[in-house]
């Protein structure tokens, strides 16, 4: 069984990458594809608090927590490992990434390497793209457009497409759409994934409707991307 991880990261903070580390967790779950995932947000990860039971807290520049990570991804029962970097350490994660010869074994065919990386919604995000383009000859690399907030995302126009994009291949961009305030407040406020608020009987018949139709919505673009066959290519069939 070749093993895959799912990188989701950026060189910004604030852009809701954990959350969308929760939302694929909750994707590859669906799918019935075992998953387990590592919190580079050491001492305290907010993945961590919301999938306890998949999820590991490590510090990714230590040397003993990527063996946690790498050194398992072989003898794993799992098909699927998430890492949600921590905010700003992105560029670095991937180059220890390099340096340890995990992206060797990719070119190799060893792993499958999925990044998500996640864009904030100004162009000036995109700067980030050069400094991941390196390491994303053998990735398979996709973009994610998060609307946290109200904010509008700049649209690619052909000429600002090949400034950022001559250098590295993009696979497709996702678009993760805003949950309710109100909704996403008490999904915080209970703590537990988004597909276990939307089961629980307790609370608000609208809020978990607002949180059952925002993750149709990320799983209908994670299902155009082919995120679930990339991980599992049997499932191709």
């Amino acid at each position: 069984m070749k093993p895959a991880v799912i990188l989701v990261g950026a060189d910004k903070g604030g852009v809701g990458k954990t959350t969308i580390s929760r939302a694929v967790l909750d994707y590859l779950a669906a799918k019935g594809i075992s998953a387990r995932a590592f919190d580079t947000e050491s001492p305290r990860g907010a993945l961590h608090r919301f999938h306890p039971h998949e999820t590991n807290i490590v510090d990714i520049t230590e040397t003993a927590d990527q063996m946690k990570i790498l050194d398992t991804l072989s003898g794993s029962s799992v098909r699927a490992t998430v890492i949600d970097v921590r905010a700003g350490q992105m560029s670095e994660t991937l180059r220890v990434l390099e340096d340890v010869g995990f992206l060797d074994a990719v070119k190799d065919g060893q792993i499958t390497f999925i990044v998500v990386h996640v864009l904030g919604p100004s162009v000036s995000s995109l700067g980030e793209i050069a400094e991941i383009a390196p390491f994303m000859d053998d990735a398979h690399y996709f973009l994610a457009k998060n609307h946290i907030n109200d904010t509008t995302f700049f649209e690619w126009d052909p000429q600002t497409y090949a400034s950022y994009f001559g250098d590295v291949k993009c696979a497709g961009e996702i678009t993760i759409p805003k949950l309710d305030e109100m909704a996403y407040e008490q999904v915080e406020l209970n703590g537990v994934p988004f597909a276990s608020f939307i089961a629980g009987k307790q609370g608000s018949f609208v809020l978990r409707g607002y949180v059952r139709t925002w993750l149709r919505n990320i799983s209908s673009e994670l299902d155009v991307i082919g995120l679930h066959t990339l991980v599992s290519p049997e499932l191709r069939r």
